[in-house]
């Protein structure tokens, strides 16, 4: 690999990672505003903004980074 090869493949990891990361946030903070932690519209609006997040999060967390990798993946060399 050459030295461009391995930066590029540091920062999809990186990427990948943070993608991660920010679904566990927001599947965390989804669960805050279901639970009445803070409060933005007022409960019942809070608790469906908060699914949506918590849905949106998981999504984020365990299938975004599978799509990135899929796409990212080297080419098969023959």
């Amino acid at each position: 690999m050459t030295p461009a090869d391995d930066a590029l493949a540091k920062k999809r990891f990186f990427a990948i990672a943070a993608m991660r990361v920010m679904g566990a946030i927001f599947v965390l903070a989804g669960f805050v505003l279901i639970r009445g932690g803070f409060e933005l519209t007022g409960q019942p609006t809070d608790r469906w903004i908060g699914v949506a997040v918590v849905l949106l999060g998981a999504f984020d967390f365990a299938v975004m980074p599978m799509l990135l990798a899929r796409r990212w993946r080297s080419p098969k060399e023959l």
